[in-house]
Formats: structure tokens, sequence, C-alpha cells
């Protein structure tokens, strides 16, 4: 047990050599970390929300809109579908969560409900003896697609967020709707939640042109929308008539930039090959007719057609500040939510009350190291003193594992360390204590030393990865400040299994070598 081979020995140094390079970098200030080689380490501990500071925001995400562009979408279909076959109809709408209309001729109901249920989707279709037909969508169909629209909601969300640089960005799904966010270090909550309040959702229609905004019946293909444009208070808001059809969506950019044209601050777009040549037909066929830019309900600009736009690119103008045609250009890349998001509560954390807490999880965590430290030394000696080696070893490898896997260090995560640093020293104490029986028991010194490790080893095992398999499990289905505290108890683990056997064994049979005593100073 004490005939360490060399590759062993080397490989003990090798980690805690890198342990010791990943955690340098938080000695020294952020801004110095930028002047270190991006080949050397040079990442930091990221703090938490309750560290640092910043905002929290709980998010629900208003799945019914998703449900009626669904069913929008559906009456559509039928539309088309009831007009190739020729057969009347009235009606035609959305009511009670399901599409109805009614047939003028009752006859027709099963080749209708044959027709539409090709339409697919889990349709349920039904139609009365007076020809009063309901189709809706089954309930499980209903259920995945709102999973499916939170679960993009969070994705969308996570690219906004990456885009605008903040650092250890928290998002989690909380119940079925509802999605938590928390930005530590942001200076600008207001700026965050503009940001991720906008759906986003670009579409390129045609400006119905016979039609006044003004006039009492609009076609039952189009639809007024307001201007984008800010107007004077008192002043009646500019709207145009916009076709219902989209004839190029936002879901085929592939880049959005802010850039300036004539001095004014504008965003400029790419399209994927698709886009590129639906925004060509559409440009070749209407030029000299208006062309209307729409976001999120708003009619950004409408500009006239005067040549085909062959190229896939194209240029979004309007009222834009510079910061506003950043912002667009961020929200455009990042993709369109799938339904719009209500924040249900919001809270701010101060950068005070966060170096607070870093002033007293520092304070706790030193006082409990020297605490331990005395204790080991004035309980087992020389051999304590040893364990406390490794105890430091076991902090540095903390700090150095936290740097290096980017976790984010939060308040009960400063308690988990603290923890660890008390629990550490546990398996030398099982290993000292059983090295003095050994002793005890008239054996000479290094075979009371190889004993007490070979026979200790398997209850520190047990006992650490008990330990871990809770710790995992907190990480697993906790979330926030429990994950926090999972995290560091984790690392805290595996780190302080690495320095009580490895380091203090290697220490240890390094002493035993050289001294070669008669008696353990145990």
């Amino acid at each position: 047990m004490l005939q360490i081979p060399r590759w062993q020995t080397a490989l003990i140094v090798l980690v805690l050599l890198i342990g010791v390079a990943f955690a340098s970098p938080n000695l020294i200030s952020r801004q110095a970390t930028d002047n270190i080689p991006d080949w050397l380490p040079n990442q930091q501990i990221n703090l938490g929300l309750d560290l640092q500071g910043g905002s929290y925001l709980l998010l629900e995400v208003q799945t019914e809109a998703v449900i009626e562009e669904q069913l929008d979408n559906l009456v559509d279909e039928i539309r088309v579908q009831l007009r190739g076959e020729r057969i009347g109809y009235r009606n035609l709408g959305v009511e009670d969560g399901a599409a109805t209309f009614t047939l003028r001729d009752p006859t027709q109901a099963a080749t209708v409900e044959e027709l539409i249920s090709d339409i697919g989707g889990q349709l349920q279709v039904s139609v009365g003896e007076d020809g009063k037909a309901s189709v809706r969508y089954a309930d499980t169909a209903v259920q995945e697609r709102i999973s499916n629209a939170v679960q993009q909601s969070i994705e969308i969300i996570r690219r906004r967020i990456d885009e605008t640089g903040v650092r250890e960005p928290t998002i989690q799904r909380q119940g079925e709707r509802r999605v938590v966010v928390q930005l530590p270090g942001i200076d600008n909550p207001e700026r965050m939640k503009e940001i991720l309040g906008k759906t986003a959702r670009l579409t390129f229609r045609l400006v119905d042109e016979d039609v006044s905004p003004q006039s009492s019946r609009i076609p039952p293909g189009s639809e007024v929308l307001p201007s984008d444009d800010e107007t004077p208070e008192g002043t009646p808001q500019r709207r145009h008539v916009v076709r219902k059809r989209v004839m190029v969506s936002g879901e085929n950019l592939t880049d959005a930039q802010p850039t300036f044209q004539q001095g004014q601050p504008v965003v400029s777009f790419s399209f994927d090959t698709v886009g590129a040549k639906r925004f060509a037909d559409v440009t070749k066929n209407n030029v000299n007719h208006a062309f209307a830019i729409v976001l999120d309900g708003k009619v950004i600009s409408a500009p006239v057609i005067r040549e085909p736009i062959l190229g896939g690119n194209g240029v979004i103008s309007g009222n834009f500040t510079v910061q506003g045609a950043n912002d667009l250009a961020l929200l455009l890349r990042a993709g369109a939510l799938p339904a719009p998001l209500k924040i249900l509560e919001e809270r701010t954390v101060g950068p005070g009350l966060g170096a607070d807490s870093v002033r007293a999880g520092e304070f706790a965590s030193v006082l409990a190291l020297v605490a331990v430290i005395v204790f080991m030394a004035v309980a087992y000696g020389l051999f304590g003193i040893l364990a406390d080696v490794a105890l430091v070893a076991n902090l540095i490898l903390i700090m150095g594992a936290l740097s290096g896997l980017q976790a984010t260090l939060t308040l009960p995560g400063i308690a988990g360390i603290v923890l660890t640093l008390g629990m550490a020293v546990d398996a030398n104490v099982l290993i000292f204590e059983r090295i003095r029986e050994e002793a005890g028991n008239f054996r000479g010194p290094v075979s009371a030393v190889d004993a007490g490790y070979r026979r200790a080893l398997t209850t520190i095992f047990d006992a650490n990865i008990t330990t871990l398999i809770a710790a995992v499990l907190l990480f697993y289905f906790g979330s926030g400040p429990v994950k926090g505290f999972a995290v560091t108890l984790a690392i805290g683990l595996v780190t302080s299994m690495f320095t009580a056997i490895m380091v203090t064994r290697l220490l240890v049979a390094g002493w035993l070598r050289r001294r070669r005593p008669q008696a353990l100073p145990i």
C-alpha cells in the first residue's frame, strides 16, 4: 500500500499543479485575466445572482396564443380543402377551442369528415345532423404543442441572453408553462425585460392597396395593422391594410446586423436559400407595389418595391435609434418566440448584498479551515499537520474545479464548501485511528500505516459514495440554491477523497522513507 509507483506520484503532482493553475486567476482582477493568453487557464469562478447582484425573472409562456394560432392555421386549411372540393359552407371560424362551420348540404357530412381527417394532426371531427361541424385537436396533440412551445421558448431566451453577453445565466423550466431566469451582474434590467418580452415575429406581407385603412369592410384575406411609428400625443396612429398571407417569414433569416444607411440606423438581413428564392419571386412579381415588414403585429415600414431583389439580402429601415437597431438585430438573430411571455415576478438583487455575502462566506471558510487545521494538529501531531497540508490542497482543487468547469458559485454553494472543509478530514480521522489501533497491537510503523490505509479504504469509499449519490440527486431534481449547494458538495467530495487518500498517503510514505522512525508520532 505504501509502495507508490513513480507514475502515481507524477500523476498526483500533476493534478495538484493543474488545480493551482486553474485556481490562480481568482487571485487577480477580472480585467487582468483578459491579458492572460488563451492557451493558459484564465477563467475565474462565476458568482451567482445572490453574490454579485442582478435580476430574477419568473416568466410564463402564454401558450393560449400558440393554440389560437394553430386553430387559425387549421381554419385556413379547412377553407382550402372545402373550396377545392366545392363543398358549400358558412360561418367558418374559431369557437370554444375548435374550428367550426356549417354545411349548406348536411348530406355531405361523411365526405367532409373523411376530407378533414386527411389533414392530419390528431384531429377530432364531428358533424351534427343540422350540418354544424366542429374540428378540434386531441388533448395529447394540444399538450405536446404546449410542451414544445415552452421548450422552444427556453431555447430562444437562452440565445437572446447569450447575445447580450451575460455571463452564466440560469434558465430553468418551472412547472408546465413557467420559466425562471436569473441574470447575474446585469446593470440594465429594463433592457433585458424588453429584449425577453418581445415575441420578435417578423413577416413580409403585401399591402392591400385596394382598401383604405378607414374602410368599414375589410376583405377576409386582409387585416388592419398599426404602424410602429411614434406619433405625437393626440395624433391617431397610422394604419395599414395588409394581406394575411405571409410571403416570407423571419424563420428564413440567417443573419441580421445593425448598420447605417444615409446616416440613419438600419438593420441589414440575409435569407437562407428558400427565403432568398421566395423573396426574389415576391419582389419580381410585385414591382411598384407596397411590401410591408411586420414585427409582432406592427408595420415597421411599407416600402414600394422599385425593382426585383434577387440577392437574398435586404435592409429594414424605420425610426430606429442605435440601441433599437442593435436590439432588433439581436432578436432576429436569436429567433422569434413561439408565444408571448408574461413577467409574473421580478426581483433585483443589489451588488452590496452580494458583497456582504461573499465577505461572510470568506470569513466562515477561513474560520472553518483554521479550526480544522488546529484540531488535526493537536489531535494527531505530525500526521495531523500532513492532513492539514492535504486540506489546503483540497481547497485549491475545489477552487480550480469551479473555475475550470465554469460552475456558478452561490451562497448555498459557499455553505457546501464550508461543509466540505469540515468533512474533508473525516477520511484522515478514520485512517489515523486505524493506524493507532494497529500500532497499539505492537505492529511496526510501516506495517501499521500500511494496514491503517488498507483497512479504512472500504469505509471511506462507502461513506463518500453514498453522500455523492445524494449530491447528484440534489443537483438533478433540485433547482436554484439547491443546485448550487449540490455542485460544491459533489466537487468537494471528489477532491476530498483524492487529497485524503492519495495526497496524505504520498506525504506519509515519503516521511517514513526518509525518517525510518521506530515509533509513530500519532
